[in-house]
Order: structure tokens, then sequence, then C-alpha cells
């Protein structure tokens, strides 16, 4: 197949280097790597499958529109989300070729993680488990009276070891009715003893991604565990009904299902609870060089698990203006059932 991509993580997928000004094209069985002048000798150091070339620093366009006339092909397959209308244009001006829509283009071929990718992407994971527990102890120790703003730089600054992992995503930390919000921002509210915790957070290990979410209760024996003892009745049957859900979810990851299926797992227990309009978003997304990739588990993917997916499981429960509860494993699917990463 003829393609051409832009996206960082798809170029550095196809020849495992990227920057922030180039294009990658594949044509017949040649490849091209085209960027300027500032990445051209470090591109040529690291990229061994394609050929690296200098395109002109304001339209690196100009560059693949000649090669794309100089071979002769008739289809060029794209992935529409990576390109503006006017980039688009400049793409295809008078070019008289099939350009071929691709939605998902790099991430399809991604969705099916290699022996390595699985091994970097585990790493990634007991990076972010080990921030948990370290930023768990901070807060333990030195959490009471600090609000929200001064928790996520603190969070941040664990996450990235001092400088040795990259940031999945910004962190989320909520507490109590700030939990309520799924992607809540962080909020001068200041943490107290008996107070709901939320922490939603992810390293990068070698452009790969972790993900994972805990909620907790701020008392003396305060940790990540997923063993959690709240002081109210609603907040902890919320909490076990999402741990609940999860559990199901996870029970129902098997090679062959459809991934909607995983979804309704979770989403029946919380139902059954009472809780279902609570539920507000899908089940889980794929993890990977993206932090949300395919496949997508949610009520409406049709998308058949198969060996080697990665993905989240993260079910949550959130009652406006009181608080959220959200449990979150990455997992591997595997041929005996998930796989739970960290």
């Amino acid at each position: 197949m003829n393609y051409i991509l832009q996206d960082e993580n798809a170029l550095y997928f196809e020849c495992g280097f990227s920057c922030d000004h180039a294009v990658f094209l594949k044509l017949g069985s040649e490849a091209f790597f085209i960027t300027d002048a500032r990445y051209t000798t470090e591109a040529s150091e690291v990229i061994k499958n394609a050929t690296v070339l200098e395109g002109d620093r304001r339209d690196l366009l100009k560059t693949a529109r000649l090669l794309i006339r100089k071979s002769g092909i008739t289809t060029l397959a794209y992935n529409p989300a990576e390109w503006n209308v006017e980039a688009y244009a400049r793409l295809s001006e008078k070019l008289n070729i099939n350009f071929q829509k691709k939605p998902n283009f790099s991430q399809q071929k991604r969705i099916i993680k290699s022996d390595r990718e699985l091994e970097i992407l585990k790493s990634a994971a007991l990076f972010g488990k080990e921030a948990f527990t370290r930023f768990g102890e901070f807060l333990k120790h030195h959490g009471e009276g600090m609000d929200e703003k001064r928790a996520f730089f603190e969070a941040e600054a664990i996450l990235k070891r001092h400088g040795e992992l990259g940031l999945s995503f910004e962190p989320i930390i909520a507490l109590g009715a700030n939990a309520a919000k799924p992607h809540a921002l962080p909020t001068c509210k200041t943490l107290q003893k008996g107070e709901l915790v939320l922490l939603d957070a992810g390293v990068k290990y070698q452009r790969y991604c972790s993900d994972r979410t805990r909620t907790s209760f701020f008392g003396e024996a305060f940790n990540f565990e997923k063993e959690q003892h709240f002081n109210e009745t609603l907040k902890q049957k919320v909490y076990d009904t999402v741990l609940l859900a999860q559990e199901a979810a996870l029970k129902a990851v098997k090679i062959g299902v459809k991934a909607k299926q995983i979804d309704k797992a979770a989403r029946d227990v919380i139902d059954k609870a009472g809780f279902g309009q609570f539920f507000i978003h899908s089940t889980g997304h794929g993890v990977g060089l993206d932090i949300h990739e395919l496949p997508v588990i949610s009520a409406r993917s049709e998308t058949i698990i198969e060996e080697n997916m990665v993905f989240t499981i993260e079910p949550g429960i959130y009652l406006p203006e009181q608080f959220g509860v959200r449990i979150e494993d990455t997992i591997i699917a595997r041929y005996d059932g998930a796989e739970v990463m960290g």
C-alpha cells in the first residue's frame, strides 16, 4: 500500500525516529522520511529503513509531491485526522491520483503489540506503579493541608523520576467533590483527613505510555492499593461497586469476544447497583505510543479482541458535587484472559 504520514508517533512506529516537522512517504517498495536541515543529520543516523531527504523548511510537501509524481502511483492512503484543510490542499494540488481516506491508519497497524512493545509497555506500567507508591507515601506524610495544585506539581516530579521519564498526560489529582469530574483540573481545594483522593496518571518509557487510576481514603494508613475502607456508607458502596465492575470486565476479557461485551460486563454491575446514569465514559481504550489508541472498549465497539491487544479497564461512578470513583489498570489480552500490567 502507498501511504503518507505526518503524525509523530506514526512516524516513529515506521522508522524509529520522529520530529515535529517531517513527512513519511511509502511508495511501493520505497520509503522516504522528508524533513528539514535541522533534523536530517540525526534522522540519517537513526533511520535504516527509509531514505532521508531534506525538503524546503517552509514546504516539505513540495518534495513529497515531486516523489509522488515520479513514482507513477495511482492511489495514496492517508489518515484524514492528520491533515488540516490547507495542508491537504497543498499535498493534493495538481496530483491526478486517488487519495484514499484511512481513518486511524497507523493505529490500526499498531493495534496488536509485538513482544518488544509488550516488554516496553510492561516496564512503563511498573514505573507508573512505583510512582503511585512513592506519591502515596509523600501524601501520607506531607499531604494534609496541601491543595490540589501543589499536589499536582509534586505528582509530576515524582512521576518523571528527576527527568528520566516523560508523562503520558498531565496527571489528574482530584479531592472529594472535584473527583466527580472525570478529567478534573487542579484547584485550591486542600487535602484533609477523611478525604477521598483520586489519582489518574501515567509515564512514558521509550516513547510508550502507561495509564493507571486509583481512588483512596486519606487516613492514617493511606495508600493507593485497591483495598480501601471509607468512613461513609455511600462512598464505600460506590467504591465497592466500581471495584466489582472492574473485576467483572477483567473476567470478560477473552480472545474472540467483542469489545462491547467487556464494556457491558462492567456496565451491568454498575446498573444493577443503581448508578448506571453516573458511569459516563467508556470502559477502556488502547494504550501504546499514544495514550489513547485502538481498541476502544465501549458499548458500541464491534472490535474483536485479539491476542496482544493492550487496553485499559477503567469503570467509574461520578456523583455530581459529591465525589467520584474510578479504578483503572492497563492489561494485555491473552488466551487465558487479561494480564494486568503493573
